[in-house]
């Protein structure tokens, strides 16, 4: 056979890692779990609004089908190109948060319990947006400046110019707990990247005292920070806050699941005792209807999830990959779990939602984008020679 011939058989694919396969099972468990426990939150809810049981877990289907879509566009995507577009993504995102605070603009971007956070009726969230543009943007200036990263004026300021516009238009919407969220991602990657220890204390000294500054001029907040620490958490007094009555009614909801829950549906606080029980606080259905087993299964999932993101991380291909993926392993885990601490009460009302799980269709697009990346980073390319036959010590170059 001719080298022509040869050569016309052979093509290339993406061979999955154990690691990425079992993270694909585990994305799998979790967001057909997450569906169950969303009708169960939300089926009272949508009745009492007038609309069928099942609205809000049908609008969610669309984003899991829209979900993995995207898993599967980027599972099958060399997790390097995404170096050539970070600067694009990061100035749409920065662009998109600039549209949704802008005077003018209500039409597109209304006001919901007193935020301006999402486009054309919630279908677009462009803080998620902006949280995939720093995991993308900040490897790829990393990699970039190697050693001079750890010099404070051409090593750092970029970074804290572009996540200071970010933080500052998160905070007019106002949403402190993105900003603060965005300071972090950039902080872990900073810290990973090789940035000096000195200059992370003085940037997160000036980073708390802009945010404690933005905090006490935030009634929101301040409500948040007095539920939590103040003498309005006393459960049962008749002056408690509305922040404070959720974080308690989440409490009893635990509480009333023992050791392994009263069953699937059967709970009480969505019957409006709870608000926002199919969002913010879904992990308190979880604990009520599946107990303790419940939120230590999903504490244990996520904790799964991390350590898998992790061995991908360590075994990718390249310096920028390995940055990228410590950044979306983090980012999923580190939310799953400020979210199930604010639900027993070991962390103060964030609204932060649960991965997988809570509803949000811009959420868990995203987060099933950034799983397929995770998987992605966890594949070696290989060539097919044939149907069948493989060479997989014979890898392409990126």
């Amino acid at each position: 056979m001719t080298a022509p011939a040869i050569q016309a058989g052979v093509r290339e694919r993406w061979r999955m890692g154990l690691e990425a396969r079992a993270l694909l099972l585990v994305t799998a468990i979790l967001m057909s779990f997450g569906l169950a426990v969303l009708y169960s939150a939300s089926a009272l809810q949508a009745l009492s609004a007038g609309s069928p049981g099942h609205f809000f877990v049908l609008r969610q289907a669309t984003g899991v089908l829209a979900g993995v879509v995207a898993f599967a566009i980027f599972a099958k995507m060399d997790a390097e190109i995404w170096r050539k577009y970070a600067w694009p993504i990061m100035g749409i995102s920065i662009f998109l948060m600039l549209v949704i605070i802008l005077p003018g603009t209500e039409s597109i971007s209304t006001r919901v319990y007193g935020s301006r956070r999402y486009l054309f009726g919630g279908s677009i969230q462009p803080s998620e947006l902006a949280k995939f543009a720093i995991l993308v943007w900040t490897p790829m200036l990393l990699v970039k400046k190697g050693a001079m990263v750890r010099r404070l004026g051409k090593g750092l300021m970029p970074f804290a110019v572009v996540i200071g516009t970010l933080s500052v238009l998160a905070a007019l919407e106002p949403d402190l707990s993105v900003a603060m969220m965005f300071c972090l991602l950039m902080a872990v990657l900073l810290f990973v990247g090789g940035a000096r220890v000195s200059h992370f204390l003085l940037f997160g000294v000036v980073g708390l005292l802009l945010v404690g500054y933005q905090a006490s001029q935030s009634p929101y907040v301040k409500a948040r920070v007095d539920a939590f620490f103040g003498e309005d958490n006393t459960p049962g007094r008749t002056n408690a806050s509305p922040v404070n009555d959720q974080q308690y009614q989440s409490l009893v909801a635990v509480g009333a699941g023992g050791l392994v829950g009263v069953g699937l549906g059967q709970g009480n606080q969505q019957r409006g005792w709870l608000p926002l029980a199919y969002n913010d606080f879904i992990g308190s259905i979880v604990g009520e209807e599946f107990g303790f087993i419940g939120i230590a299964g999903l504490t244990l999932a996520f904790a799964l999830y991390g350590w898998l993101g992790f061995r991908i991380a360590r075994q990718a291909r390249s310096p920028y990959c390995t940055l990228l993926a410590i950044g979306l392993t983090f980012t999923t885990v580190f939310t799953a779990f400020i979210h199930l601490g604010v639900v027993i009460r070991l962390l103060p009302n964030t609204g932060l939602t649960l991965p997988f799980v809570s509803y949000g269709r811009s959420n868990l697009v995203l987060t099933l984008a950034m799983t397929g990346i995770l998987v992605n980073i966890g594949s070696m390319r290989e060539r097919v020679f044939g149907t069948s036959a493989t060479d997989p010590l014979v890898t392409v170059p990126s």
